[in-house]
């Protein structure tokens, strides 16, 4: 039986501002507002993870290494926030990359649902009572393809959002939400 509610968050665009293949811990720079925002959840009880496509390491722009080198920075300094994440999941293969192992189709990389599906079973979360917050339709798509019921489209811009899923323009919109 899934248990947990959680929210599930993407990283670049949500977590971080993006500024494009995000590589290296200097060029991390958390979102506006989202500590206060992740406390809430926390404090209600939620299980936070946070799912990502890296193809910037198959596209040869950074390697594995410099991805959980920037992971673990950008966990250190949540964890100085008192935030802690309850996992961490990232997809770096990509169809159209040169580097490999990593040049090829994954079922993890969003949309597919595959990322969803390991942190609904890792997390024994239930979907019904859990949400994902991304900042694009791949997002969207891959939460609704494992299971998750709600989702929450952080942008500024006015697109056709599927079903079940609220445009947010704020983290404080977010948490009305939730």
């Amino acid at each position: 039986m899934n248990n947990y509610r959680a929210l599930l968050l993407d990283r670049d665009g949500v977590i971080n501002v993006d500024k494009g293949y995000v590589g290296a811990a200097w060029r991390f720079e958390f979102m506006p507002g989202l500590f206060p925002f992740l406390r809430a959840l926390r404090d209600g009880g939620y299980r936070l993870a946070i799912l990502t496509n890296q193809s910037g390491v198959a596209r040869g722009l950074y390697t594995a290494e410099d991805y959980a080198r920037v992971t673990a920075h950008m966990l250190a300094e949540l964890r100085r926030e008192k935030i802690d994440i309850d996992l961490t999941l990232a997809c770096f293969e990509h169809g159209e990359g040169t580097v490999a192992p990593y040049a090829r189709e994954s079922f993890w990389r969003k949309p597919n649902p595959g990322m969803v599906m390991e942190a609904v079973r890792r997390l024994n979360l239930d979907p019904v009572r859990s949400a994902f917050l991304g900042d694009n339709l791949r997002d969207m798509e891959a939460a609704q393809a494992g299971s998750i019921q709600k989702g929450l489209w952080l942008t500024q811009e006015n697109p056709a959002a599927p079903a079940g899923v609220h445009i947010i323009r704020t983290f404080d919109e977010a948490l009305a939400l939730l």
